[in-house]
């Protein structure tokens, strides 16, 4: 069953290359909606039973489930094949071909949410996708994409939320602290797929723009002109990629420029130590962290 699954997976990843721009949210609504069911009665929209419908409400019922958008590949093509056909094909499909289509669809829409739950690290859709490519039967994908994947998704949410919230902890990110509780406490799949889809990256702007604020007030009492720069450049460009940009990097950086010109205007004082000049000539072209630990430090310690 391994090797059928893996083909499934390569399957789906062929018919769906959209798949790598996705989020991992309720892909089931869409990775499923293509293949939902409501009961096995229904045909085409209406509820009686297929062999007291005339034939041209049996044609009539076939092309309402082709022209249907959420219709899948595989029930599309098994009911215009019918429609092409006798009226006996017809019948065989509203009361038989359509489901054997439908499981074909859903091992496809099942195997699309594996590829995308191995690509996010998905343990628990992981866990319930495969179980149900496993058991191989139509009710078993039917019930994971139904209630399976969102009831896994929540699990996974729920770790991923709580994973954020320890990292926020430690940073002190008031704002996704708040934000992460607050999805925590209302504990519903909802709650936490709208936290990590966008109240997470929301949240984080918000104390990125905390945390830029008051790099820029120390900056400028020590005149670090490139941090000013570029918290500035930051600020006034706004997105939350620009903040976490200049937080992740552009801070580190812009810095390591400041510390450079503080190194050389050391290096410019005749008074200094031969000592000091050594070192500061020493670690003028190192690394952001020698640099900074040179002026915090390491000067200190050279005409300590």
């Amino acid at each position: 069953m391994r090797l059928t699954r893996a083909a499934l997976t390569i399957a789906a990843t062929a018919l769906t290359p959209a798949l790598l721009l996705t989020t991992p949210a309720f892909a089931a609504d869409t990775a499923a909606s293509s293949t939902t069911v409501t009961a096995t009665s229904d045909t085409g929209g209406s509820t009686t039973p297929v062999d007291e419908m005339s034939d041209d409400d049996v044609r009539v019922a076939i092309a309402r489930i082709i022209a249907d958008p959420d219709t899948g590949r595989a029930v599309r093509a098994a009911a215009q094949a019918a429609l092409d056909g006798t009226v006996a094909d017809q019948r065989y499909f509203l009361e038989t071909g359509r489901w054997v289509a439908q499981a074909e669809d859903d091992r496809v829409a099942v195997a699309r949410i594996l590829f995308t739950a191995t690509k996010n690290g998905d343990k628990a859709v992981i866990r319930e996708a495969n179980e149900a490519l496993d058991a191989g039967t139509p009710e078993a994908l039917r019930a994971f994409l139904e209630t399976g994947y969102r009831l896994a998704q929540f699990e996974d949410d729920r770790v991923a939320t709580f994973r954020i919230l320890h990292i926020a902890r430690q940073n002190n990110d008031k704002a996704v602290i708040r934000e992460a509780n607050e999805a925590l406490e209302t504990g519903t799949p909802e709650a936490l797929r709208a936290f990590l889809e966008t109240g997470y990256r929301l949240a984080q702007f918000e104390d990125d723009r905390v945390a830029t604020f008051r790099i820029l007030h120390i900056a400028r009492q020590n005149n670090d002109k490139a941090v000013i720069r570029e918290a500035n450049e930051a600020l006034e460009t706004g997105t939350p990629e620009a903040l976490r940009a200049f937080l992740e990097t552009g801070y580190r950086l812009a810095q390591a420029e400041d510390d450079r010109v503080a190194v050389a205007r050391i290096l410019a004082d005749p008074a200094i130590s031969d000592a000091l000049r050594a070192a500061a000539e020493d670690v003028i072209d190192g690394t952001p962290e020698e640099l900074r630990y040179f002026l915090e430090v390491g000067r200190y310690e050279v005409d300590g």
